[in-house]
């Protein structure tokens, strides 16, 4: 069977309720036993001090023990001064005879003898057994130990205190153990505590559901509502959004499964927004192929080489469409389509400037390049991905500037980051525009746009890589009057890039050079 969580949680505190119960009743039964014992014994040390102290003083006055040990009621009235006995007893101690008396003296030989347990644990109503009194297990020794009353055959078993009168040492008390508890004073106690333990128990386990229902009714609440959102998210619904009030570890979850299901939404929006972005660049060219080749059956157009010619330019655009998602997806972060190595940065940019040099300066455009500060240049890179990257910024502005206008390329280092920046002239970008350029397909419809013929996912691209790289991009206005890229990347330990760049760089510059 499964239960629910509300339902563990009310087992489990119903079941702390329960256990809480019975050891604290056995815990409470167990130190009142112990508390008993102990003061028994702390009575009995006190009775024997007090005795010892009268002995004491009888042995100053007289000089030694011959009196009392020929006047048995005196050795009688030291033992009882605190106890009031019974004539009878008094009598029958008095009797000559061993010390301690034996018990059939008193007439209490079996178990029909007065004090005894009946059947059942119940005590007989009669004169306590003689072996709870105290005075009946004392034995007086003299100085050499032996006994003045007393029987020698029970010294092992009893327990000495020693009798002293200015420091010197007069005898001793020798006093026999204590039955304690009788066994069935110990039942009939765990009997009564047994039945208040249930009576107890009951109550508290009435009272424990009681608190513990309400308990995990609310411990749970939030979780239900968690489990109601992420079943609705599950369907798809990435509106829904748990309520996250609470400060603890439930309240925490809450705002991370509201934090996925913003980024669900957001997802949603974008691949929606992608779909019809697509749709929308696949819709031109194959918009003009379906034009012109009905115009080709209706004969309206003839198949000459120039309605050839138009023919082939838009299955050329659509396929460099095709190609730009396909590259696209590709450059995505996390995909295995990076190989990382110590690349040198500076070496890297400075043959990708050399290899497009000459198609700027047919543009009529001023390309440069060059470091500010020093290195080194080195980081973890895929080369291959770091000459995409660039060259696609400098299509972009190879398309966009004006002519005659400059383009600049600096390498700086800021601590443990690489900086790239590409400034190139006039046209600029409207402000709005420049938080929209590294989206997919967007193209700026302003005068930077005239020349364009690209789907407006070169700079996408561009951020896909960058990101894959732990970087960062962004745009800005250049000082040039046109657009700034700028690009942080993590740069290499400075203790490593010296040993790593170096090789890099001279096999990417003989490459150039070859």
């Amino acid at each position: 069977m499964r239960l629910s969580i509300r339902a563990k949680l009310f087992l489990t505190l119903l079941l702390a309720a329960v256990l809480a119960v019975v050891g604290t009743q056995a815990f409470v039964h167990w130190s009142f036993l112990r508390g008993l014992e102990e003061l028994a014994e702390a009575r009995a040390q006190e009775h024997i001090g007090r005795i010892g102290d009268r002995l004491a003083a009888l042995y100053a006055r007289d000089g030694d023990w011959s009196q009392l040990q020929q006047d048995r009621r005196l050795w009688l009235g030291i033992l009882f001064e605190d106890a009031r006995l019974p004539p009878r007893l008094r009598q029958a101690f008095a009797e000559p005879g061993p010390w301690p008396p034996d018990p059939r003296m008193l007439g209490t030989p079996g178990a029909d003898a007065p004090g005894a347990d009946a059947p059942g644990g119940n005590r007989r109503p009669g004169i306590m057994h003689p072996q709870r009194l105290l005075p009946l297990r004392i034995m007086l020794l003299d100085v050499d130990d032996a006994p003045i009353y007393g029987r020698a055959e029970l010294l092992d078993q009893a327990r000495r205190y020693p009798l002293t009168l200015d420091g010197q040492r007069i005898g001793s008390l020798a006093v026999l153990p204590g039955p304690g508890i009788s066994d069935a004073a110990q039942r009939r106690f765990r009997e009564r505590q047994g039945a208040q333990i249930w009576v107890i128990a009951l109550g508290m386990l009435v009272l424990a559901a009681l608190l513990a229902l309400p308990a995990a009714a609310l411990l749970t609440r939030p979780v239900t509502a968690l489990q109601r959102t992420a079943r609705r998210l599950a369907t798809g619904d990435y509106q829904a959004r748990a309520p996250s009030a609470a400060r603890d570890e439930l309240g925490r979850l809450a705002q991370d499964l509201n934090a996925l299901a913003e980024t669900l939404q957001r997802n949603q929006a974008a691949r929606q927004r992608w779909v019809a972005d697509i749709a929308h660049e696949l819709r031109t060219p194959l918009g003009l192929l379906q034009a012109n080749i009905e115009a080709l059956q209706d004969g309206l157009r003839r198949p000459d080489a120039q309605t050839l010619a138009g023919l082939l330019e838009d299955v050329l655009r659509l396929g460099r469409l095709v190609d730009d998602l396909n590259e696209l997806t590709r450059t995505e972060p996390g995909t295995p389509a990076y190989h990382p190595v110590p690349v040198d940065l500076d070496g890297l940019l400075a043959d990708l400037i050399d290899g497009h040099r000459a198609r700027f300066a047919r543009a009529g455009l001023r390309l440069s390049y060059a470091t500010e500060g020093p290195g080194p240049w080195t980081l973890y890179a895929d080369p291959d991905r770091l000459a995409q990257l660039i060259g696609n910024l400098l299509n972009n502005s190879l398309a966009y500037t004006d002519s005659g206008q400059p383009v600049a390329l600096r390498l700086t280092r800021a601590r443990d980051q690489l900086l790239i920046r590409l400034d190139d002239g006039p046209p600029g970008l409207p402000e709005d525009a420049l938080p929209q350029l590294f989206e997919r397909l967007y193209r700026v419809e302003a005068s930077r746009n005239r020349r364009t013929g690209g789907a407006g996912l070169g700079l996408a691209i561009a951020r896909n890589i960058v990101e894959a790289h732990g970087g960062e991009i962004s745009a800005e206005h250049a000082s040039l009057g046109g657009l700034g890229i700028r690009i942080r990347l993590p740069a290499l330990e400075s203790a490593s890039a010296s040993t790593a760049a170096g090789p890099n760089r001279d096999v990417q510059r003989g490459t150039a050079d070859d």
